[in-house]
């Protein structure tokens, strides 16, 4: 995903075109080029008056020189003149310009104001290493300059320092306008990041609720549709049963299938919500609706034993206790399946500190057991829950043919 440039700050018309290039494609020309704004316009107006106003200035001082003869005079300003007019084009070729300033400097003392303008631009628009090189070229021809002209009214080496100072200032303003830039621009890219690594957060955590609500539909629908396919199968195997169980069983179906259905609807719900809403008309359960659950499987007609050791339930850190519930749940689901009139033993104890231990076993199946269609994914979930919980689950058969689910989750 390539995130939309983030605008700058301020009125574009009031930004160098440089920065605002970077805005979009629709602030470049044909050529690819960045177009001026109204703040460029009046910049490059300014830099041109000041080489001109320089250049009169060195102009006056050339046809005044007795040392320099009418013709190098009017050669003079000639390239002053072009110099001048050629500082237009300082954006366009800011390297090829400065380049083609040195020797014109050399021979033009009219060109020295266009000279420094593009120098400045140079700095600005170009890494250091071209602006060394130009500039040093520059600075190394100031010496002999002065000697083949000297300066009427400073001695030889006031004015190659002068001038040396002038130079290096421009230089060092034009670097400094340049790092400013490359700083507005480094920070825009920053907040551009930053934010795209917030929708990416934030893709990511709708994605984990998402899977997180998928769990709880396997492990809520599991529950409910295991009560219908066996009360299903008990029906088809036991047409003779009497009127009683057949009613009691149909109950139970009709029962599941209402819960099953309102869960059902009460995920989707939640699949709909907007962003920061809830959908969800029930809490989730914890480690407090542990008996309840127990209770609905021995009205499923199944042998359960409780063991519940711990003292206060609603004590139980509410994402502990949804996994030890969901465990427990599970286990309940699988014996039901895979051992059907067996006694199945649920067992939770813990404190805090120590941690919880959720345990459910069942002997080995008497006589055959009928197929129960199911994922095969419920102990995996759970192995993931757990360790999402910070604790392990392990699950396996035991030596007398049944099968033990262990998990231990921490109670800090």
């Amino acid at each position: 995903m390539v995130p939309e440039p983030r605008p700058l700050p301020g009125p574009r018309w009031l930004l160098p075109s440089a920065l605002t290039a970077e805005a979009g494609p629709d602030r470049t020309g044909r050529s690819g080029r960045p177009r001026r704004t109204v703040r460029d316009w009046i910049v490059d107006f300014g830099c041109f008056l000041l080489a001109v106003v320089i250049g009169l200035l060195a102009a006056d001082t050339v046809s005044g020189d007795p040392n320099i003869p009418p013709g190098l005079a009017v050669a003079d300003q000639w390239l002053g003149a072009l110099a001048c007019a050629a500082v237009w084009l300082r954006r366009r070729w800011p390297l090829a310009l400065a380049v083609a300033m040195v020797p014109v400097g050399l021979l033009s003392n009219t060109a020295s104001g266009a000279g420094m303008v593009v120098l400045f631009t140079l700095a600005v628009h170009r890494p250091f290493p071209y602006v060394g090189w130009v500039a040093g070229a520059t600075l190394s021809l100031v010496p002999f300059f002065f000697w083949l002209r000297p300066d009427p009214d400073l001695p030889y080496a006031a004015a190659v320092a002068l001038t040396v100072l002038v130079t290096v200032s421009v230089i060092g303003w034009g670097m400094f306008v340049r790092s400013k830039r490359q700083l507005l621009l480094s920070l825009r890219d920053r907040a551009r990041r930053a934010e795209t690594e917030a929708e990416l957060r934030a893709e990511q955590a709708q994605r984990l609720a998402r899977e997180s609500i998928a769990r709880e539909m396997h492990d809520v629908l599991a529950h409910r549709l295991t009560l219908l396919s066996v009360h299903a199968g008990a029906l088809e195997f036991r047409p003779d049963a009497p009127r009683e169980e057949v009613a009691r069983a149909a109950g139970v179906i009709r029962e599941s299938a209402h819960e099953a259905l309102q869960d059902l609807r009460e995920i989707i719900g939640v699949l709909r919500a907007n962003e920061g809403g809830d959908a969800s008309g029930r809490p989730q359960p914890t480690l407090s609706a542990l008996d309840a659950l127990v209770r609905e499987s021995r009205d499923a007609g199944m042998k359960v034993h409780l063991d519940h050791r711990v003292g206060d339930p609603a004590g139980v850190p509410a994402s502990v206790g949804r996994t030890a519930y969901r465990i427990a749940q599970e286990g309940l689901t699988n014996a039901r399946k895979h051992a059907p009139g067996a006694e199945v033993s649920v067992s939770v104890a813990g404190a805090p500190g120590d941690g919880l231990t959720v345990r459910v076993s069942n002997p080995a199946p008497v006589g055959p057991v009928p197929a129960v269609p199911g994922s095969g994914q419920g102990l995996i979930g759970l192995t993931e829950r757990a360790s999402l919980a910070g604790g392990r689950l392990d699950h396996g058969g035991r030596e007398d043919g049944g099968f033990e689910v262990r998990a231990w989750l921490p109670w800090s």
